[in-house]
């Protein structure tokens, strides 16, 4: 696996992983401001992906807002196929090294809230936990009407 920065023709890929997860995050594919958020990122640098050796599909997808003091991670999916398997470790320890995140500040994502389906069967609120963030406040409820919650990790 390699993980690198997206490049424009990746975002058909972007769009591939969004159609994976949007019974957990609401609709995606068709919403203009997500194709114009992945466009943006992956013109700016801060959108990476992860690509198998052999192959052009993605593994995996991130979304990095590299600004500091605090740092975000706007959006980060790993294919069904590959969850657990170091795609989205890869993709989080790689925009932690190319985009410099030092202290003091801290990086931030929000993910499901505990109660949300998403929560258990997409494994990402351990996920975070496992690379030393820390549930935070309650995040505005997603567009599907789920609830959310800020993880934040120092650095």
């Amino acid at each position: 696996m390699i993980v690198r920065p997206a490049r424009e023709q990746d975002a058909p890929g972007f769009l591939g992983l969004a159609a994976q997860v949007e019974h957990w995050f609401g609709a995606m594919v068709e919403d203009p401001g997500f194709r114009a958020a992945v466009d943006k990122h992956i013109r700016r640098g801060t959108a990476l992906v992860a690509v198998p050796l052999a192959g052009p599909r993605l593994l995996g997808g991130m979304l990095f807002g590299a600004k500091s003091p605090t740092y975000h991670v706007h959006w980060l999916v790993v294919c069904e196929q590959q969850r657990g398997t170091g795609v989205g470790r890869a993709l989080m320890a790689e925009a932690m090294r190319r985009f410099a995140v030092g202290g003091p500040g801290t990086v931030e994502v929000v993910t499901f809230g505990a109660d949300h389906p998403g929560a258990v069967a997409g494994g990402a609120r351990v996920f975070y936990e496992r690379l030393g963030f820390s549930p935070a406040e309650p995040a505005p409820p997603g567009p599907e009407g789920g609830s959310r919650q800020v993880y934040r990790r120092p650095v």
